[in-house]
Order: C-alpha cells, then structure tokens, then sequence
C-alpha cells in the first residue's frame, strides 16, 4: 500500500515592507508562517525613536535636552546616551556624541552651516568633550549649558535593532532590516542560504548612480557603510566630509572612502563605521581587529591615485566571488 507522506511543516509567507523614515528610505524583509503584516507597528517603532533622539524633531527628548528643558528621559534616549558613550570610550574620544555644535556650523545638521573659521572652531571644539556630560538621577547633566547632543551616527543603527527585536517577540527569526542602509539581518531564506547583501561602490558625486562594489553573504549579524563620497559640503570651491574628528574640530582629510563594518548588532556596525571613518584605517583596525565577532571592509585611495580595498580576513570569507 502506497502511503503519501504530507509535511507538517507550514509555509513560509516572505512579506516586504519598504517606506520613508529618518530622512531616508527603509526595507524590510521578513519571513512569516502566518503571513502577518507589521507595517503599523514598524512605523510605531520609527516614530518612537523620532520622538526621543531626532534633531529635526523641535519637541523631541534630544531638542528639549539641547535646549536645557526640564524633560523626562526615555529608555530610546537613555539607551542611544549610553551606547554612544561606550564608543566614546572605546574609540578615545573619535567618536563623540557632543558634536553637534560642530556638525551644526559645518552644515550637516538641521541647521544652516556657519562661516568656518579657525575661532569659531576653536570655541565650538571647547564643548565637544563626552566625558563633561552625564545622566544623574534621570536627568542629562552638563559641565557647560551649551553642550548639546547628537546621536545621528548611530540613530539609525538602533532603530534596526529595535526592529529585530519586535520581529523576534513575533516570533519571526528570518528577516532582513535596511534602515538608510543600516542593516540587520537575522536567520536566513526557507532555502537555508544566507541573505544576501550589497557594498556600494564610492560615488563621483552626492547624486551619482549606484553601483555595487561587493556582494556578500550575511547571517545573524549588523553591517553598516559609512562614507564621505555621497555627504559632504562644498565651501570655497573645497568639498568636505561629513565626517568631523571631535581631535581637531575639523572634517576628515585622509585616504579613506568608506568603511563597511559587521559586528553583533546593527547601532555597534553603526558606531564603528563611523569610528573607522574618523580614525582611518591603521588606528581603526587596531579596535577592529580587538573585538570578538567584528569585521571590517575599507575602501580608499593608494599613493598612486588608485582605488584600493581591504578587508579583514573573515569578512573576506564572506565576499561572494
């Protein structure tokens, strides 16, 4: 007697879904048995974190903080203080999330950029300095009342992660999630392979097609690119990266084009691309090369004018040929 064997095994529904959030676009890829749809929620989650750290959000925690309000700090806020603090730590102060004046002068802010000049660096750099700002007894406590905070370097990391994370509570363990191309991936497809995913290639100009420099497989971790060939500003006939080492109150200057990191997460993928980029490559890969389960891709320009890459040796591995 022929017996047909039917699997139990539901199907797994991929949903995608893809909008504009933070200034940027994001995609999310997901796989689901019971092919729920989260759009809603998702979109709770972006307007949350807008509400706690966005700077072009007049009556969010940040502004209130920035302008020395009396306001309640949330678990967004506390988290994004704490986390861009640690990389304070770890980076020696290259990254530093009491920039903001300087982002702000230099133009890469909510703000119009300022006439630069030598002083007015000089006195913005004098409150720029992570370790005169605290959180005492709920509230944000500052050396100097004209401190003000940005967390934009790894904003968009977290939201990612926090997306992971209400994926996972859902019981979904196979998604995909690109916030402004901070992303998250999780598990794999139906098939067992790995998502795939795109470093782009550095651009000419801010609005230069995109190209795709390597593809590369990724599972269960957090990449994150950050560059200078796309933001930048243009003063005097000079383009300037968006980039600013809190050391010197200046944008970068040196041969690095971009930094694709992998680590545990999405916000520390965030965080250490954006230590790379401040520190270039022979300081940023000595923290690299120190953290267990962190990778690193860097594209720049060789003595002779030429694009060159390196790549640590298991992101390497991980390079689609």
């Amino acid at each position: 007697m022929l017996i047909a064997m039917v699997s139990c095994q539901p199907k797994m529904q991929k949903t995608v879904i893809q909008g504009l959030a933070q200034g940027s676009y994001y995609a999310i890829s997901y796989y689901d048995s019971l092919n729920r749809n989260f759009q809603h929620e998702i979109d709770s989650i972006f307007d949350a974190v807008d509400r706690s750290v966005s700077l072009w959000n007049d009556s969010s925690t940040i502004s209130k903080v920035n302008r020395n309000e009396d306001v309640e700090l949330d678990a967004i806020f506390i988290d994004n203080f704490n986390i861009a603090q640690q990389a304070a730590e770890l980076s020696n102060g290259y990254f530093d999330p009491t920039i903001s004046p300087l982002v702000a002068a230099w133009g890469f802010s909510y703000k119009n950029g300022d006439s630069i000049t030598p002083q007015l660096t000089d006195s913005l750099k004098a409150l720029v300095n992570y370790r005169k700002i605290k959180i005492e007894d709920g509230k944000v406590v500052k050396e100097n009342p004209l401190m003000s905070l940005d967390f934009n370097a790894i904003a968009q990391g977290y939201t990612s992660d926090l997306i992971a994370s209400f994926l996972s509570s859902k019981g979904i363990h196979n998604f995909l999630i690109d916030t402004g191309g901070e992303i998250m991936g999780r598990g794999g497809k139906p098939d067992g392979s790995d998502w795939i995913v795109g470093i782009e290639k550095p651009a000419a100009n801010w609005d230069s097609e995109r190209v795709v420099q390597e593809r590369l497989f990724l599972r269960d971790k957090g990449l994150v690119t950050s560059g200078s060939t796309r933001k930048y500003v243009e003063r005097n006939g000079k383009r300037y990266s968006h980039c600013i080492d809190p050391t010197t109150g200046y944008p970068v200057e040196h041969n690095v084009l971009s930094v694709t990191v992998i680590a545990e997460n999405s916000v520390w993928a965030d965080a250490l691309a954006s230590i790379c980029m401040v520190m270039g490559m022979e300081k940023s890969l000595e923290i690299i090369n120190a953290r267990e389960d962190t990778e690193a891709y860097y594209i720049f320009v060789n003595d002779k004018g030429e694009l060159e890459t390196f790549a640590t040796k298991e992101f390497q591995r991980l390079i689609l040929e």
